[in-house]
């Protein structure tokens, strides 16, 4: 990520340029840049995991599962119905061989 927001003229380029003016190295000021950046997605997850820990069951805030229409379709779903469990095996009958 570092090395993409040197290439144009970004607020990581600013902030790299920033920092070799104040007398880092290009090392340093790259080394304060990953930090930036890593500092900035870091806080980026943390808001995202207190937005999902707020939404509803559609990843939307304020939705539910219960139908706001009146007079709608029952309140089970096909998906919160539960399934009648798993598959029984059946063995296949043989193919007779054409003579």
């Amino acid at each position: 990520m570092a090395t993409v927001q040197l290439r144009n003229p970004t607020e990581g380029r600013a902030y790299f340029d920033r920092k070799k003016a104040s007398g880092k190295t290009s090392m340093e000021a790259m080394r304060a840049l990953k930090r930036r950046l890593s500092d900035i997605a870091y806080r980026q997850m943390i808001n995202d995991v207190a937005a999902a820990a707020t939404t509803g069951p559609g990843g939307h805030q304020g939705t539910t599962t219960d139908s706001s229409v009146t007079s709608s379709h029952p309140h089970a779903g096909s998906s919160e119905k539960s399934l009648p469990g798993p598959a029984k095996t059946q063995l296949r009958t043989p193919i007779p061989v054409a003579s």
